[in-house]
């Protein structure tokens, strides 16, 4: 274990469910005595290889074996259900000329792109501006967040919505091990 402390907001939670059993609490909202990790692929494998669950929880527990693609699964639906939300708030747009509007007119804190996206037309979209980035998923997924079959770039307004996505996306590159997200312009 690392014993860092650092923004709750950026780590991962868990709890230990009535049958002993690690459970993650990825809206940090669940009852009981929350374990608090680093959101990184070798801190979560450190501490289930090192019985680190077992002394935060007191005692014995069970760590399912997908417990990473789970947490992986999660952070996903997460990021697609803020999305979703930011979408039907009118914070959110699809498609390449309106993300381009709103990154044209400073209006945009955020741009998603399809990870399966054209990297001509990624880099296009975002020439001369200094905005951050990432691509979190597949243009089919965040096609399903605007009701289209694909959907490769997705500008979403400067905001509370902006910076949960931002965090969201962080915890899911971490513990990936990919680079999901970025600062255009570097």
């Amino acid at each position: 274990m690392t014993r860092e402390h650092g923004d709750r907001a950026a780590m991962l939670r868990f709890v230990i469910g009535p049958e002993r059993q690690v459970v993650p609490d990825l809206a940090a909202r669940l009852p009981g005595r929350g374990l608090w990790l680093s959101a990184r692929a070798d801190v979560l494998e450190t501490a289930r290889a090192k019985g680190a669950f077992a002394r935060a929880a007191r005692g014995m527990v069970t760590v399912p074996a997908d417990l990473d693609a789970t947490l992986r699964k999660g952070l996903a639906k997460r990021i697609a259900d803020q999305l979703g939300l930011a979408r039907r708030a009118g914070q959110a747009v699809a498609g390449y000329d309106r993300a381009r509007g709103w990154v044209q007119t400073g209006r945009a804190g955020l741009v998603l792109q399809a990870s399966d996206g054209s990297q001509d037309e990624r880099r296009r979209l975002l020439s001369g501006v200094k905005v951050a980035v990432a691509w979190p998923m597949e243009a089919a997924g965040l096609g399903a967040v605007f009701g289209r079959d694909q959907v490769v770039h997705v500008a979403v307004a400067s905001g509370r919505l902006a910076d949960m996505l931002m965090n969201e996306i962080g915890r899911l590159s971490g513990l990936s091990g990919q680079v999901l997200c970025k600062q255009a312009g570097e």
